[in-house]
């Protein structure tokens, strides 16, 4: 089999998969990839993100947790990243829990951030353009419940903001924002598989961002904002 097929096989079975493929099929690259756990990993306790008194917390479900991670871990002043799962009613749930529904949870991403170096009104704006908020029904390739998009506060400041630049965006996009702004809840970080999954797995990454779909979408909504 030439590279070419070799690379198209690869792509579609990352795709197939959805926002799950841990690293194991030894028919798929493994050239930049880091060596891959099994699904039945420790994961971490729940809310373990370590925040001082000079840092603060925001909480988006933007879609596949992998492709929220990378917007926020590039820009100054933001501490962490953490994938995990959080808005629903089901404790410490499991991912397959999650994406077979009925937990009420979102894939979402956690990010620990200096409000001195960086503001909560920019990690809004980073939101925005990394996500559809016009989709109701889940993010580009991938559908149901725990893929719509949210922004969780953590305080009436962070509430504040959230639902002003949601009425901004609505304006903008002439259009109905499927985006939720609620109550930040209990946080579940997700296996460690799944924690800078781009970084681990740069080649998977790559082909699943790019058969989903995403960033073809959201450059037709936003432009060459920067994704």
């Amino acid at each position: 089999m030439n590279t070419a097929k070799l690379f198209c096989l690869c792509a579609l079975t990352v795709i197939a998969a959805g926002c799950d493929a841990p690293a194991t099929a030894s028919s798929e690259p493994q050239s930049g990839d880091a060596a891959a756990t099994s699904e039945a990993v420790a994961r971490p306790a729940a809310n373990t993100a370590s925040v001082s008194d000079s840092h603060a917390v925001a909480t988006f479900a933007g879609g596949c947790f992998w492709c929220m991670e990378p917007p926020y871990d590039k820009l100054s002043g933001v501490i962490s990243t953490t994938s995990g799962y959080t808005g629903g009613h089901a404790n410490n749930p499991d991912y397959k829990q999650v994406t077979a529904g009925g937990t009420g949870h979102y894939e979402s991403v956690q990010v620990v951030y200096d409000p001195t170096l960086v503001t909560y009104e920019t990690l809004i704006d980073v939101f925005w353009v990394n996500v559809d908020p016009l989709d109701a029904g889940g993010q580009f390739c991938d559908r149901g419940e725990s893929y719509r998009t949210a922004i969780f506060y953590h305080d009436e400041a962070q509430r504040e903001i959230a639902l002003g630049s949601k009425a901004a965006i609505a304006e903008r996009l002439a259009g109905v924002i499927a985006t939720s702004v609620v109550e930040a809840t209990q946080f579940y970080p997700a296996e460690d598989y799944h924690q800078d999954y781009y970084e681990k797995n740069p080649l998977r990454y790559a082909y699943y961002r790019r058969g989903c779909g995403r960033d073809a979408r959201l450059n037709r909504i936003w432009g060459s904002a920067d994704h």
